[in-house]
């Protein structure tokens, strides 16, 4: 009986495997064998690291989606787009953006056990896809710490009685009505912040950064430190961490919210904040805005999701794991809004004005509005120890994950790297780097350039990479052949899973692609109509299209990376195509856990060695 070998199957020679990285369909006649020598790894790489629990993936996950923008973003959008109306608009984007795009990035992590770059070996046409998520966590990492900053300078001043912006403070007695006691002409906590934390009073603008604070520096530096040790140890170390990072902002939670019940005011902060306006529906502005914080609390696009998953077990339920994380994220933002706006209602109560001119959005909440209600209440300093305290576990777990996307896309594809050694001086002048291009933005005009990167860093070029994603699943590496590989992870599916794979499988085709693209006009249409501006500061056309150019950089990777693939087969445009969206055999020995024996010679086989043999000839 004749042996059969399929193209771009292993094959079997005495005893070894032999595998070609391409698969070939070269029409040209060649020789049966081309043999080219390969030099083999003077030292074998290290092994790549799981996680300890499948409890301690769901508890970093839930840590890195619920962040910062749980608690400064989602509330403050809820109570501008209608109140509890909000929750509509956002729940479907959600079920047709949220759910199958974090379902798709686990599967392809876990499934590849690869990084964002290394993990589209399923098809290397995509690989700026990988790059692209690179380039968005590390815009985001780098003013994202900047954050934790600012956070370890507040919880260091909280140590203090009365708390420095509050109108106790001596030095804030000028800016408060000491007649009534309950007013303010200006802002104590806003004063503070401008002045003394950010310096942005003597600087005009993006063209004059000024000098760099030095108190914010040695915060941020600290705060580095921090990622550096925590991403050290790698997964196995930082996996434990979680159990404390990613539940202590609940108990904090749940205690400010029994705390701002009992306050006068409190009711009315929480019914501006579910007040319903059902005409608000109709705008567009309110559809983009839970399609944004969707991707934002989600982390999808960045990259930290799929290196997450990728430290998994093959057999780990990403089904399960989507539903528990993405749902629980979201009601955790819900869930914040209580304790804002109870708290909230309560100064506004105290300086006799209507909640909504209280409210704000951004770092203007965390660090000017919550500080100064934080101070009405007694015993403020420790309330303010206490939110710091949650403030800095939620940025230190997305952090985290933004790091772990971009250490995993980078020693995924230079192993060499995974030595301790190694990976010590990596991880150290990474994150020295970050700290060196950060000092821009602890600069006296530095929250000029961390609001053009927060605009613009996760703007359409997020989009642009998270819809080419669910494309090229969808249609280039097949989405029967996608959903057939989460079932065999899952193994034993149950029916319920059945029945969601054909649910997830209609948005990939469809219906998440059309609304992705939706979001992308309209975030063009609102680029075009509108103006970047912080406080009364408009920002000038130099500084709008820089911001552009930083969306496009990260989106650009897609062509670049694909005219390379392209570039690297052989034969007509139509051949290097196909070849360059069909999967490379490591792809698959990455997931069978099949022994495959490295020898130093790769055999690439043509077309005419698969052809069927003559009638009557026999096996060699």
């Amino acid at each position: 009986m004749p042996a059969t070998v399929m193209p771009g199957s292993p094959v079997q020679l005495n005893g070894v495997t032999l595998e070609s990285e391409h698969p070939q369909s070269v029409s040209q006649p060649q020789p049966a064998f081309q043999i080219q020598p390969v030099t083999p790894d003077p030292a074998p790489s290290q092994p790549r690291e799981t996680w300890g629990g499948k409890y301690e993936f769901l508890l970093s996950c839930i840590g890195y989606c619920v962040g910062l923008g749980n608690v400064w973003r989602f509330p403050y959008l809820c109570y501008r787009n209608g109140g509890g109306v909000f929750l509509i608009p956002y729940f479907v984007m959600l079920l047709f953006t949220g759910l199958p795009l974090f379902l798709l990035e686990l599967s392809l992590g876990q499934y590849g056990a690869a990084g964002p770059i290394t993990v589209w070996k399923c098809c290397p046409l995509l690989k700026g896809i990988g790059v692209g998520m690179l380039l968005v966590s590390s815009l985001v990492s780098l003013y994202y710490n900047v954050i934790i900053a600012w956070t370890f300078y507040y919880l260091g001043m909280s140590f203090q009685s009365p708390l420095p912006w509050s109108c106790d403070a001596p030095q804030n007695a000028p800016l408060c009505q000491n007649a009534s006691g309950n007013s303010s002409r200006f802002s104590a906590s806003e004063a503070f912040w401008n002045e003394q934390v950010l310096g942005v009073t003597h600087s005009s603008g993006l063209h004059d950064p000024g000098p760099v604070r030095w108190p914010l520096a040695i915060c941020l530096l600290v705060a580095w430190i921090v990622i550096f040790l925590c991403m050290l140890k790698g997964i196995r170390s930082s996996g434990k961490v979680v159990y404390f990072t990613a539940t202590f902002p609940y108990l904090v939670l749940i205690v400010l919210i029994i705390r701002g019940a009992t306050l006068e005011g409190s009711i009315e902060g929480v019914r501006f904040y579910l007040s319903s306006d059902w005409s608000r529906l109709q705008s567009a502005q309110v559809w983009n805005d839970a399609a944004s914080q969707i991707f934002y609390s989600l982390g999808i696009g960045f990259g930290g999701l799929l290196s997450m998953a990728s430290y998994n077990k093959f057999d780990n339920n990403v089904i399960r794991d989507t539903l528990v994380i993405a749902i629980g994220n979201c009601c955790t933002s819900f869930f914040a809004g209580f304790a804002i706006f109870s708290i909230l209602g309560h100064m506004a109560w105290r300086k006799r004005v209507p909640v909504g001119e209280v409210a704000d959005t951004g770092p203007g909440l965390a660090f000017v509005a919550y500080p100064e209600a934080l101070a009405l209440l007694p015993g403020s300093a420790f309330w303010s120890v206490l939110f710091f305290l949650m403030m800095f576990t939620l940025g230190v777990d997305t952090l985290f994950g933004n790091m772990e996307g971009i250490t995993t896309a980078v020693l995924d594809e230079f192993p060499a790297l995974r030595e301790w050694r190694r990976k010590t001086l990596f991880l150290g002048a990474l994150c020295f780097t970050f700290y060196l291009l950060g000092l821009l933005l602890i600069t006296e005009g530095g929250i000029y350039w961390f609001t053009l990167i927060d605009a613009y860093s996760t703007s359409f070029g997020l989009i642009i990479i998270t819809l080419f994603m669910c494309i090229g699943i969808a249609f280039f590496y097949g989405v029967n052949q996608f959903c057939r590989d989460i079932v065999d992870m899952i193994c034993r599916c149950p029916p319920w899973c059945s029945k969601l794979v054909l649910y997830f499988k209609a948005c990939w085709v469809f219906i998440t692609p059309c609304l992705l693209l939706f979001i992308l006009f309209y975030i063009f249409l609102e680029m075009y109509n509108t103006s970047l501006h912080y406080g009364a500061y408009a920002y000038p056309r130099w500084g709008k299209a820089l911001g552009v150019c930083m969306g496009t950089v990260t989106c650009i990777q897609i062509p670049l990376w694909a005219l390379v693939a392209i570039c690297r087969e052989s034969g007509t445009l139509t051949d290097r195509f196909r070849k360059a969206i069909h999967p490379l055999n490591s792809w698959r020995t990455a997931t069978t856990h099949a022994e495959v024996i490295d020898v130093p010679y790769t055999i690439n086989l043509v077309d005419s060695d698969f052809a069927s043999p003559p009638q009557g000839s026999s096996e060699a």
